[in-house]
């Protein structure tokens, strides 16, 4: 744990400019997990605004993971924003349109590995912020948890962060994590829950034999598609008021038998449940595990629960985040929980989370890219919200 930060701003770097901020931040290619460098510009930003900023490194050997804690203020209500600085790699380089690493600006359009997921969130979380200050804050404060390992195993990161937080009584009593939650528009979406992930991974023992004489082996692959078929044979549900029907997909089946005349040894199969909150990880661990011992005895199952399914019932943040969309937007966002898994999963065991960022049609992609017009809009939704929560 460090307090403060290290390395120059540049001279002419105005925070209150989330086009500005965002160029400096994706010119750092943090590639998951994060080197640290845009954390510790990250770091000195806030400080120059008046942050107290700790850094929480966690981990050991190539698991060491930076991440960073900072607070504005001591008074309620106590609004965090959540967001990383780690980014996916930019695969191969000489299939971008523009550099991506280079921030580059075409027709209005902010390029690079991060714009908007979610060094552009950040961004523009900063700029809001050095409005706000500027603008006289509010009785309350404001914190920013920033992680270096949300797109990677997510052990060392906001988990760990969480932890420190609680233990130095730090809990917000509300969350806004700046993923890139808008499908094809700014304004139209808010995350307000996600569902749980299960994955498993299934291995069913058989005795070989050769194919002629069946009755001398036990083929291990009939088994198996017994088991996949009963786990896929009715619909786990059929959704709930906020969430989407939970679904399992079987996303590999592996047996490694190059032989045209031999029953294998053993088959393996690894499936994915993305659940509502009908369901809890364990419940669905337990229901795998029974239908694979009733179909093939010789089995044993792993499993792992990356997140339990989670909702957030809108309140008066949520009243007071939804009027700032629309002042800005002019749009009414839908709440939802579709999509992926987010660090929002650890947070909503500590606090009250919802999720809200830039459009994020391009994450993950060649020439991923924020719009600069989009970038001002959520920087101005974000101070209306911090100045609307009395933060």
């Amino acid at each position: 744990m460090t307090k403060g930060t290290s390395g120059p701003l540049p001279a002419d770097l105005a925070l209150t400019d989330p086009v500005a901020v965002a160029r400096l931040l994706i010119r750092q290619p943090s590639v998951s997990p994060d080197p640290g460098e845009s954390q510790l510009l990250l770091g000195a930003m806030l400080a120059s605004l008046g942050f107290t900023v700790t850094h929480l490194p966690f981990g050991e050997g190539a698991e060491r993971t930076p991440n960073l804690f900072a607070r504005l203020g001591e008074g309620a209500p106590h609004i965090c924003y959540a967001g990383h600085t780690d980014v996916v790699p930019a695969g191969n380089e000489s299939d971008w349109t523009h550099p991506p690493f280079a921030a580059d600006i075409v027709d209005g359009v902010l390029y690079g590995r991060g714009a908007c997921d979610m060094k552009g969130g950040i961004a523009a979380c900063v700029a809001a912020i050095a409005r706000h200050v500027q603008a006289g804050m509010g009785r309350g404060s404001i914190s920013l948890l920033i992680t270096g390992d949300e797109e990677g195993p997510a052990t060392y990161g906001t988990q760990k962060v969480l932890e420190w937080m609680a233990a130095h009584g730090h809990i917000p009593d509300y969350c806004l994590v700046g993923e890139p939650t808008n499908p094809q528009t700014l304004g139209e979406m808010v995350k307000v829950g996600r569902r749980g992930s299960l994955n498993a991974h299934i291995t069913v023992e058989g005795t070989q034999g050769h194919v002629a004489y069946p009755h001398r082996a036990d083929n291990p692959v009939h088994r198996l598609l017994a088991v996949l078929d009963a786990l896929r044979a009715t619909p786990l549900d059929h959704g709930s008021e906020y969430f989407e029907p939970s679904g399992l997909q079987v996303t590999s089946l592996d047996v490694g038998n190059t032989a045209t005349n031999l029953i294998p040894a053993r088959a393996q199969a690894r499936l994915n449940i993305r659940f509502n909150d009908l369901h809890t990880g364990a419940d669905l661990a337990g229901w795998i595990k029974t239908v694979c011992s009733q179909h093939a005895p010789r089995s044993h199952v792993d499993i792992n629960i990356s997140g339990e399914s989670f909702f957030a019932p809108p309140g008066e943040e949520m009243a007071v985040l939804q009027q700032a969309i629309t002042s800005v937007t002019g749009l009414s966002p839908k709440l939802d929980t579709g999509g992926g898994t987010s660090d929002a999963r650890f947070i909503a065991r500590y606090c009250p989370v919802a999720e809200f960022g830039l459009v994020g049609a391009s994450i993950h992609k060649v020439d991923e890219h924020a719009a600069v017009a989009d970038m001002e809009k959520l920087t101005r939704i974000y101070e209306a919200f911090f100045k609307g929560v009395g933060a």
